[in-house]
């Protein structure tokens, strides 16, 4: 069982990852609405796997995920990305992502990614 935080500036999407994850053995221990709020509650929560979206406002993930990997090395993080969205992945991979999952997902789509890092 990993402790999982979502990170998505849509409400609707957080929701959805979180409904998902309820079939699994994972938990979801907090959520964050930009790449600001994902860095502070990762000092608080210390969650296992975050699953972080890449466009969003005040705070992009992409930006989000270098300071959460400079302040963990051993973080892991599921970048979620639109289609179109490849040279910003290839540019997470490289910061230190863990893996990638494009908008539009299935529900075996994230679970089999969290379940690779767990």
């Amino acid at each position: 069982m990993s402790k999982i935080m979502i990170v998505d500036d849509a409400a609707f999407m957080r929701l959805t990852i979180k409904n998902m994850l309820k079939k699994s053995p994972h938990v979801v221990i907090g959520e964050a609405e930009n790449g600001r709020a994902a860095i502070e509650r990762y000092k608080e929560l210390g969650p296992d796997i975050v699953t972080m979206d890449i466009t969003m406002p005040e705070l992009d993930g992409l930006s989000a995920l270098k300071e959460i990997i400079r302040m963990d090395p051993g973080a892991r993080v599921i970048m979620v990305s639109a289609m179109g969205q490849e040279t910003m992945v290839r540019e997470a991979i490289v910061s230190g992502a863990k893996g990638f999952i494009v908008k539009p997902f299935k529900e075996e789509g994230i679970l089999s990614a969290i379940d690779r890092l767990a």
